[in-house]
């Protein structure tokens, strides 16, 4: 079993792969039309001084995302190990 975590316990510099969105209705919604959908490659670019919200690189744009909206997102950390 793969070892999944929170898009929001990355650390700046990781790149992980989206495995789902663990939310429907509205927010779930937004998320997936902000291009965050399951196979996609995101990379940490940073945080704000009070770790909310984080930058986020997917495919050739950056965007932030609340932390609360992060913990949300599932994701496995790209080169480790099954």
């Amino acid at each position: 079993m793969k070892n999944l975590q929170t898009l929001r316990t990355l650390n700046p510099g990781e790149q992980a792969i989206i495995k789902k969105i663990n939310i429907s209705g509205e927010l779930g919604r937004r998320i997936r039309d902000m291009g965050l959908v399951p196979g996609s490659r995101v990379q940490i670019l940073g945080r704000a001084p009070l770790k909310d919200p984080v930058e986020v690189k997917l495919m050739d744009y950056n965007l932030t995302l609340r932390n609360n909206e992060a913990d949300f997102i599932m994701v496995e950390i790209k080169g480790e190990q099954p």
